[in-house]
């Protein structure tokens, strides 16, 4: 059959127009990439993040100390993840979301690979404490960079994975230390971890695309103090981080505590049993993904009392003597956590038009207070008064982010009837 000349001119070598069906597949394809990317990053900077978490009774008896002073193995990585998370922010705005991402979590595996051979408790504090300012580069930059590469309607969903992931790193990595430690102490315990995130930062290079909407911008110390001033200076941005740090010291306090609470009578769990109470981070895994669908629904404040009612509801069945009660309170506390702190975050990135990449380190600081708040503070409780004082710890906090929800609840009806 004879060509058909349509006289346009063709240039050798040129790309010819992507239809609109082309264009799509291409866009789905790098939202898709774009998740799973970021899926294997959360998984691979949780599971480093509270390495030690399920490890802590096994510190304890090692080193012969306190459930508090075994505790800062967690508190001086979220500690320093806290203080290094803004100014590591404004490196993501000058060198690139990207490049910060990838060098941080590459620094915090090599740290993960030095830790079993710490000579004792300060050395393995300290060594913590660099590998949480290490991954302080990752969450400074990695909802920045969803926020740039995907349209608004798909960053609630793609928020929730990122989430999602930090949950499964979470459940993963204390299963895997818990296990590992049963026949090889906490040492291999957190070797096994390091080779975990290893192997997940691998993935998350193959499968990043690269980024297509990032500006670089310079290095402006007094312009950082500026844009922060002004996301301090917004009520809903205050009240967003006020949230996601009460919901995460409840989270903190409980899951750096429940171990030597399992490994005692009446329970009397091994390590390798203890670690895999942490499977139940899986539920937080559907909770958050599902965030997106909930506000959709019940709007931002109706998910925000569902999470809390729900994570308050699972604290006091954890006060039972019978297994059985307590795991099905960890399922709730841990469904409410992640369901609120993925509607919080989630808003952050929304509420913010500028500067996103500081709103959203604002809100991973306050997160990683909380964190380390509610460990200490919830670890010094059950060495004080047991389990019930933690719990006791962790329903005032409850109350507190009630009361911020309940205040912007009425605060939006004002606004309404006026």
């Amino acid at each position: 059959m004879p060509s058909v000349d349509t006289g346009a001119p063709v240039t050798p070598g040129a790309s010819q127009p992507s239809s609109p069906a082309t264009a799509a597949a291409r866009s789905g394809r790098h939202r898709a990439r774009a998740n799973l990317a970021l899926f294997a990053l959360g998984l691979a900077t949780f599971a480093l993040l509270f390495s030690t978490q399920a490890l802590l009774p096994a510190l304890s008896a090692d080193f012969a100390v306190t459930p508090d002073a075994a505790s800062w193995t967690i508190s001086a990585a979220t500690i320093a993840l806290a203080v290094c998370v803004l100014p590591l922010s404004m490196l993501s705005e000058r060198f690139g979301r990207q490049r910060l991402m990838t060098v941080s979590v590459t620094v915090a595996v090599g740290l993960a690979l030095a830790l079993p051979f710490a000579p004792d408790l300060g050395w393995l504090i300290a060594l913590r404490a660099v590998q949480g300012a290490a991954i302080a580069g990752v969450p400074a930059s990695a909802m920045a960079y969803l926020s740039e590469e995907l349209p608004p309607k798909a960053l609630v969903g793609a928020i929730g994975l990122f989430v999602a992931g930090n949950s499964v790193g979470g459940m993963s990595g204390r299963i895997v230390t818990g296990w590992v430690a049963e026949g090889h102490g906490w040492r291999g315990g957190l070797l096994a971890v390091g080779v975990l995130a290893a192997v997940c930062v691998v993935v998350f290079r193959l499968l990043l695309p690269r980024a297509r909407n990032f500006t670089p911008a310079p290095l402006e110390p007094r312009a950082l103090a500026r844009t922060v001033r002004g996301h301090l200076a917004n009520p809903l941005l205050v009240r967003l981080y006020t949230i996601g740090l009460l919901l995460m010291a409840v989270f903190g306090a409980v899951y750096t505590v429940v171990g030597y609470r399992l490994v005692a009578e009446p329970f009397g769990l091994s390590q390798g049993l203890v670690g895999s109470i942490f499977a139940i981070y899986l539920v937080g895994t559907v909770s958050s993904a599902a965030a997106g669908k909930l506000v959709a629904r019940l709007g931002r404040r109706g998910t925000l009392y569902l999470a809390i009612g729900t994570t308050a509801a699972g604290l006091l069945l954890t006060l039972s003597a019978e297994l059985a009660a307590v795991l099905l309170g960890l399922v709730l506390v841990t469904a409410g956590f992640f369901a609120g702190h993925a509607t919080a975050s989630s808003a952050v990135s929304r509420t913010a038009t500028t500067a996103r990449a500081q709103a959203s380190a604002l809100y991973q600081m306050a997160y990683y207070v909380g964190s380390s708040l509610g460990g200490t503070l919830g670890a010094l409780a059950f060495h004080g008064g047991g389990w019930a004082a933690t719990i006791a710890l962790c329903l005032v906090a409850l109350a507190a982010a009630t009361g911020v929800t309940l205040y912007a609840t009425r605060r939006a009806l004002r606004l309404a009837a006026a």
